[in-house]
């Protein structure tokens, strides 16, 4: 009964009940959607050149944030979502390295509590299917953190398909609930992680339960791999080059109201050549490698496409609420020889839409992706941190609206609690949970009036920011040099405003320290760089 009063008056915040959307009160569906090394701008709906029917007509029924935030590297974005935390409070400060001190422990910490385990003791069912990356070893891995069921990658990055000969020289796990799977012949990833998704909730609809479903797509972080009837819609279509198509996002995202009227396009990353000095094998091989990407993100909205189907079916479509991000900007990364095979840097040279090919798009790409900021995951610039955001649930969200308040991955938990009328335990197996940072996202779903952050926080390997109001300090590492941005004139952060204004950056300075003690940040350069294992 109480648990009932709780939601009813959630509801009640929210308007549901009195704007006559509910007629009985039940909680919903909570689905989390997660891209990987996705690009700001690489969907339909935010500017992009991928077929994204699906994200577009969630973003056309429900809310897109335009400001919304992750913490700029995988491990750490994911920490930060599952736990409602920053990074370095749930234990993954950097990477999966396990280190000897707690905050850079390299998996979730036990003073953390997962959104699944919140939600399964306040009766939903949890399921996990696609990368896991916070916790290698068996006994960090999704089913000791909550989820009933999972299926996926509990690594960084792996082959999409199940029958390539080669794979990286590491050792790497796809997991059925605890125990490893192999995938074999007829496998691609993205498919596979919905197909268990779709099994895992049809499973579950004789308990009577709501179910929280956490899809982490594997897509599109490198190797771009895809299906070739998804490749061949695509082979062509980025033959303009980066420039044009860059500036062909920029205009079609001022259109919809993505980015300001007055936004301005950062220029070419300066390690970039002038399109039209390519040779035609260097402007075919970059088609190419675009032509896979966006054939897999293409995938990934196909799929969306097959779990709103079943959710339809089963007569949840209209009592759940979808929630889609990507943990990091585009990756500038390329396959380099350490940690592959012979054969496998070898493969990495191939046209990415070759059978067993291992490639990546690398800066050229990520500089389109990313548009219309500068830099890429891992640094604390927009082009690290920003991710396209999209909320949809009917009679939950209002449809249609439009966000541009900065949010961040911590406010998913008390979100999701919120919607699951689930408190926020101070105890859990034990352990005093740390508090949760984030502030709930209900009333921004409502188009209402929300209180939003003082400010938010980043640091990844010495790169570091603030973000307060229309105020961004931000600093990269080795350099280490604080620059000053106002966002809502220059988003792109090309003009620094640091030596005009000394008062405002000695003041986001003092937050930054006082943050860092707070959360547990180390200077990167006084980290011990020594695996403890």
């Amino acid at each position: 009964m109480r648990k009932r009063r709780l939601f009813t008056g959630a509801l009640m915040m929210l308007g549901v009940i009195s704007m006559g959307f509910v007629q009985a009160v039940k909680r919903p569906n909570v689905i989390i959607i997660l891209a990987d090394d996705m690009g700001y701008s690489d969907i339909g709906c935010f500017g992009g050149d991928a077929r994204t029917p699906n994200l577009d007509a969630l973003a056309a029924g429900g809310l897109k944030m335009t400001q919304f935030y992750n913490a700029s590297r995988c491990c750490p974005s994911r920490a930060s979502l599952l736990t409602g935390l920053y990074p370095h409070q749930a234990g993954v400060g950097d990477m999966v390295n396990t280190r000897v001190q707690p905050a850079y422990q390299g998996y979730l910490n036990q003073n953390s509590v997962t959104i699944a385990e919140a939600m399964k003791r306040s009766g939903y069912n949890t399921y996990m299917a696609g990368k896991w990356h916070v916790g290698q070893a068996p006994e960090h891995w999704p089913v000791k953190r909550g989820f009933d069921r999972y299926f996926g990658l509990i690594d960084g990055a792996n082959s999409y398909f199940g029958n390539i000969p080669y794979r990286p020289n590491q050792t790497l796990t796809i997991a059925l609930d605890d125990k490893p799977y192999d995938p074999g012949p007829g496998y691609y990833s993205t498919d596979a992680y919905t197909d268990y998704a779709i099994k895992f909730i049809d499973e579950g609809q004789p308990s009577g339960k709501p179910f929280f479903l956490y899809l982490a797509y594997q897509a599109p972080h490198w190797p771009l791999q895809a299906l070739p009837e998804d490749i061949q819609k695509y082979k062509g279509k980025f033959m303009a080059g980066w420039d044009e198509l860059r500036m062909q996002r920029f205009k079609r995202m001022k259109a919809s109201g993505i980015l300001p009227a007055n936004a301005v396009l950062s220029p070419r990353d300066s390690s970039l050549r002038d399109w039209n000095t390519l040779n035609t094998d260097e402007k075919v091989r970059w088609d190419d490698q675009m032509a896979v990407y966006a054939a897999m993100i293409d995938r990934m909205d196909q799929n969306i496409g097959r779990l709103r189907k079943k959710l339809r079916e089963l007569k949840q479509d209209k009592n759940t609420v979808i929630m889609f991000l990507s943990d990091n900007g585009a990756s500038h990364e390329k396959i380099n020889p350490t940690g592959f095979t012979p054969q496998m840097f070898a493969n990495s040279q191939k046209m990415a839409s070759e059978p067993g090919s291992f490639t990546a798009y690398g800066i050229p790409g990520a500089n389109v992706s990313n548009t219309p900021f500068r830099m890429f995951k891992h640094w604390e610039y927009e082009g690290g941190t920003s991710t396209p955001f999209i909320a949809y649930g009917p009679g939950i969200v209002k449809p249609g609206i439009k966000s541009d308040r900065p949010a961040h991955l911590i406010d998913l938990m008390p979100t999701c609690l919120g919607l699951a009328a689930a408190p926020y335990p101070k105890q859990y197996r034990g352990n005093t949970i740390t508090p949760a940072e984030g502030v709930s996202l209900l009333p921004v779903f409502r188009g209402n009036l929300w209180k939003g952050h003082p400010a938010l926080f980043f640091e990844h390997e010495g790169s570091r920011a603030v973000r307060q109001g229309d105020w961004k300090l931000v600093s990269e590492f080795p350099a280490n040099k604080w620059q000053l941005y106002n966002i809502r004139s220059d988003r792109a952060e090309i003009h620094d405003l640091g030596a005009k204004n000394p008062a405002k950056v000695k003041e986001l300075v003092g937050l930054y320290e006082n943050w860092t003690k707070h959360a547990g940040v180390i200077d990167f350069d006084k980290l011990e760089k020594k695996r403890s294992d």
